[in-house]
């Protein structure tokens, strides 16, 4: 009988199952280093709850309100904002713009009741402006927000065009001992009140409305910065910790070619506002 040859495509068993782990022809591994070691794989760095890099999380306005991010070198959320917010009127209002809106905080009140209006703002710090477009897009929202001089808005908004122009101005003049730091320096005046005036004054339309927040001690000069650009004060409520103290704001609403009268609100008692 011939003898058969031997036929590469048929292997014993013991070729086919290959050789055992350990063994002299079993298939090298490539060393792993042990965690730990020199050579062991890093892992990025995962910043701690608290640190600088720690990824924030959103502050509700209000319960159920919208969501607010806080950005370094963006002035803090405060008080003023919130007293502000709801002091505002927006029966009849379409369109509305926020003037040195920071973080978009004002606005975000505005659009989280009437999500309707067709909201501009503006802010020269491009830090705030950042932020201001991130909190606008993290509730749903795509406000026109530009980056400039609140003085000069008539050169990114259409004049005459906005029913209601807000805003939370920076106040204080800068030889007034503001303290440094990102709420200090939003808090430094970077415009008077008669070029805050001005300047809403030139958005609005006739019977448009301007609406602010400002130190009770300087309301004169405020009220009379208003009469000169043709925006006639007509709301005024003042803020008090309680019923003994001084007032610590005030907000007041302009009308563009309003007659005169000025309706004086009751006042707004933060201790009461605080118990619920």
């Amino acid at each position: 009988m011939p003898l058969l040859r031997s036929n590469p495509s048929h292997r014993s068993d013991r070729e086919t199952r290959g050789s055992c782990p350990g063994s002299q022809n079993y298939p090298a591994e490539p060393d792993r280093p042990c965690p730990g070691s020199q050579n062991y794989p890093a892992e990025p760095d995962r910043p701690c709850p608290g640190s600088q890099n720690y990824p924030a999380e959103p502050d509700r306005l209000w319960p159920g309100g919208p969501r607010y991010l806080q950005r370094p070198g963006v002035f803090p959320l405060s008080s003023d904002t919130g007293w502000l917010g709801a002091f505002v009127r927006l029966g009849g209002v379409k369109t509305a713009c926020d003037l040195g809106c920071g973080g978009l905080a004002l606005g975000l009140q505005l659009l989280g009741r009437r999500p309707e209006i067709r909201l501009s703002a503006i802010d020269i710090l491009p830090a705030a402006v950042a932020a201001a477009r991130e909190n606008a897009a993290l509730n749903g929202f795509s406000p026109e927000i530009v980056c400039g001089d609140l003085r000069e808005a008539e050169r990114h908004f259409r004049p005459g065009s906005f029913d209601l122009v807000v805003s939370n101005p920076p106040y204080y003049p800068r030889s007034g001992g503001i303290a440094p730091g990102a709420r200090g320096a939003a808090r430094q005046e970077s415009c008077s009140p008669q070029e805050l005036c001005r300047a809403a004054a030139r958005l609005l339309r006739e019977r448009g409305r301007f609406a602010l927040v400002y130190p009770p001690e300087r309301l004169s000069e405020l009220m009379t910065a208003m009469t000169a650009a043709g925006l006639e004060p007509k709301r005024l409520r003042l803020v008090h910790k309680d019923e003994n103290s001084a007032p610590c704001a005030a907000l007041l609403e302009g009308l563009r070619g309003g007659g005169k009268g000025l309706a004086v609100l009751p006042p707004l008692l933060t201790s009461r506002e605080e118990q619920g």
